[in-house]
């Protein structure tokens, strides 16, 4: 399944952080969609894969078994 939007993107250095828990950029961001997003997509064996390119909008790819 794929989600695209074609939002502000996500910039290069904070990839890495997206799926941690609590991390936001969002003054009013809890930090715990992704971070759950993930940890659901795990306990089903699954996965979460993002491609974001920084002013034209992100891509997640959840792979299903």
């Amino acid at each position: 399944m794929e989600i695209v939007d074609n939002g502000r993107g996500i910039a290069p250095d904070l990839l890495e952080s997206i799926f941690i828990p609590f991390f936001t950029t969002d003054p009013g961001g809890s930090g715990i969609g992704l971070s759950l997003a993930q940890q659901i997509m795990q306990l089903h064996h699954g996965s979460i894969h993002v491609h974001s390119v920084e002013g034209a909008g992100s891509r997640f790819q959840l792979r299903f078994p």
